[in-house]
Formats: structure tokens, C-alpha cells, sequence
């Protein structure tokens, strides 16, 4: 597992013990920083790119409440190479529920200080419409981590996953008890856990599949390029270690 220094902001690999961590979770753009700008120039990413101002705040954020290190899936994982990708995906449940805390960034969220201006209604729904709800991968950043606090796109506090499940749970009919981050997500049947992802979308087919692996506790490998299959050979996997022919109707 490679984390990011939020001092230095570089990126060191940990094999065996790790420090303690914060992860960022997000709905990618098109101007990321990946592993490979966080070798140019001594480690620093590339101050070119939009990305940069996300992976600055971060750092910022996390270094504020003590944290050393933090976990970016866009530059800590080296994505040219399809083992360690394979790897990274079929470790990342297991990475965020470890984490000291999660912050979820919605950068289409406006801070609370507008509430007084655009009404406290209208930013509720602003936060629930946020794109980071909609996205496949964003499923198990929201069930995994113990503690996910939401900022805004200034990165100031909109509020922890704990003081808003009410709300969260309503919008997207996920268990309070799964939302809580504590408990085995096999205490809930195979086809609630696939409700909870039926409206999320993924950029990539195959990632339709490979965004719930943590979800089922399942591991397999990635072939990007398999299309659908992809989906069925989750299936399979799934019926593999829990009996619950409901899964066939997907």
C-alpha cells in the first residue's frame, strides 16, 4: 500500500506495518493527479494540472487533524500496471474500513456559509444531488470507513457520515446499520447490497462489477475489456459463498 506524505507529498510504499491514515474519497475529474506526477520534479505532483488543488486541500485537511499520511486512489496506486491495480481494487474495501477517517470531498457542494443565501433546503438537496452520490466507486468510500466527514467545495465541514445517516439513508435506502461502518455487510442479503448500487453508474462497463467486490467480500481478477462478463462473473463468485438465488434476477 503506498500513501501520500501530507508534508512532503510524496508518495512512499508501506509492505508490512503502516501508519495510521486518512483516505480522500471523491468523483474523479478529467485533470487527475496519477502516480506518475508524484515521481517528477523530487515527488511534488504537477502544479499544472487541476487535480492539484484537490490533493493540496487534502493534505491540508488531514495534516490539520494530525494525520502524516493520507490515501488517494488517483496517485497511490501505480494504474500502468495491471497486477498492482488488481491488487489495489481487490484490497480497497478492506484499505477504507481501516482508515482513520474518510474525507468524502463534493466539489459540486457549495459551503454551509451560503445556506442563509440559498436556504438550508436547497443546499440539503444540492449535497444529496452531489455527482459523489451517483458513482459506483463512491458505494463502498460511504459503508467502509468508521468515520466519513463531507466538505464542501472549499473543503470546509458539511457534516460526518454519524450526524447525517438520517438523511442519507432515506436517499439511498442504505441500512443505517451499514452506513455505521462497523458491522459485516454479510449480515444483509445479497440482494439489498445490490439495491444499494442499482442507480450508481461507473465510466467503465467492467467497473459495474469491480466497484462491489468489497461489498461482497469477494475477490477475483480484473480484465478490463471483458465487458459484461465482468458482471457475471461476480455473480458467480457471489453463489459461490452465499446461497440466494434472488441474485439470478440481476
Amino acid at each position: 500500500m503506498r500513501l501520500l506524505n501530507t508534508i512532503t507529498l510524496k508518495v512512499i510504499e508501506f509492505v508490512t506495518e503502516r501508519p495510521s491514515y486518512a483516505i480522500l474519497s471523491h468523483a474523479w475529474g478529467s485533470q487527475e493527479i496519477v502516480h506518475q506526477d508524484t515521481e517528477a520534479e523530487g515527488g511534488a505532483p504537477s502544479s499544472i494540472k487541476a487535480g492539484w488543488k484537490k490533493i493540496r486541500g487534502s493534505c491540508a485537511l488531514a495534516l490539520k487533524d494530525g494525520f502524516d499520511w493520507i490515501w488517494i486512489d488517483t496517485c497511490c496506486i501505480d494504474k500502468t500496471s495491471s497486477s498492482e491495480l488488481s491488487e489495489a481494487i481487490n484490497s480497497m474495501f478492506r484499505w477504507y474500513r481501516e482508515t482513520e477517517i474518510c474525507y468524502a470531498y463534493l466539489e459540486d457542494v457549495p459551503p454551509l456559509k451560503y445556506a442563509p443565501v440559498i436556504g438550508f433546503q436547497d443546499l440539503t438537496e444540492t449535497f444529496l444531488g452531489s455527482r459523489w452520490f451517483t458513482r459506483g466507486w463512491t458505494l463502498q468510500e460511504l459503508v467502509a470507513p468508521r468515520k466519513v466527514d463531507f466538505h464542501a467545495s472549499d473543503w470546509s465541514f458539511l457534516g460526518s457520515k454519524a450526524d447525517l445517516v438520517g438523511i442519507i439513508h432515506k436517499h439511498t435506502m442504505i441500512d443505517k446499520e451499514a452506513l455505521k461502518g462497523v458491522g459485516n455487510l454479510s449480515n444483509f442479503s445479497v440482494w439489498s447490497r445490490m439495491q444499494w448500487a442499482a442507480s450508481r453508474e461507473t465510466t467503465r462497463v467492467e467497473d459495474t462489477a469491480y466497484c462491489l467486490l468489497g461489498i461482497f467480500d469477494i475477490n477475483m481478477p480484473l480484465l478490463y475489456g471483458e465487458g459484461d462478463r465482468a458482471f457475471r462473473r461476480l455473480q458467480e463468485e457471489i453463489l459461490r459463498t452465499i446461497e440466494d438465488y434472488n441474485l439470478m434476477a440481476w
